[in-house]
C-alpha cells in the first residue's frame, strides 16, 4: 500500500505565491518541485500510471539517460509549475495539452525509450503500480529554488 495520498495528488494552488505587498499583485511564484527528477519521483510517475509491457508502451526507470526524455519532462514540469496557479482550468489544459502528447511520445515503442531494456520496464506489478524509477547520478538535477540566481 502506498503512503501516497490524494493531498500529493492535488498541492493547493495557492501554496508558494507570494503577494507583492505593495501592489497587491501576485509576486514571482515559487516552484512547487525543486527540479524534474522531483517531479518526476514525487508526482508523475503517481499520477500517470500505465501498464508497461515493453511492446505497446515502454518506460524507462533511467528516464535522466534519455536526452529527448529529459527535454520533454523537463517541459511537462515547467508548464505543470505555471498552470497550476490557474484553479479553473489549469490543470486540465496541463493533461490535455501537455501530459498526455508528451507521455504518449515517450511511451511510444518507436520513442525515445525505444532502446531501454524491456525487462528492466517490465518490471511492475501492474497498471496501478507507479512508472519505474531509479534515481539519477546525485547533482544531475539540483534544486533550483536553493540556487542563487
Amino acid at each position: 500500500m502506498s503512503d501516497w495520498g490524494d493531498d500529493d495528488l492535488y498541492p493547493d494552488p495557492s501554496d508558494s505565491i507570494a503577494i507583492d505587498e505593495a501592489t497587491g499583485e501576485d509576486d514571482q511564484p515559487s516552484l512547487y518541485y525543486g527540479s524534474v527528477d522531483e517531479f518526476v519521483r514525487e508526482y508523475l510517475r503517481h499520477v500517470y500510471k500505465r501498464k508497461i509491457d515493453g511492446k505497446t508502451r515502454v518506460w524507462a526507470a533511467r528516464w535522466w539517460e534519455y536526452d529527448e526524455a529529459v527535454i520533454r519532462l523537463e517541459a511537462l514540469w515547467r508548464a505543470w509549475e505555471a498552470l497550476r496557479r490557474d484553479a479553473a482550468t489549469g490543470m486540465s489544459v496541463w493533461w490535455r495539452d501537455h501530459a498526455d502528447h508528451h507521455m504518449g511520445v515517450l511511451m511510444d515503442p518507436q520513442g525515445p525509450f525505444a532502446a531501454a531494456d524491456a525487462m528492466a520496464s517490465e518490471n511492475q506489478s501492474g497498471k496501478s503500480a507507479p512508472l519505474p524509477y531509479e534515481p539519477p547520478p546525485a547533482g544531475l538535477f539540483p534544486d533550483v529554488r536553493t540556487l542563487d540566481v
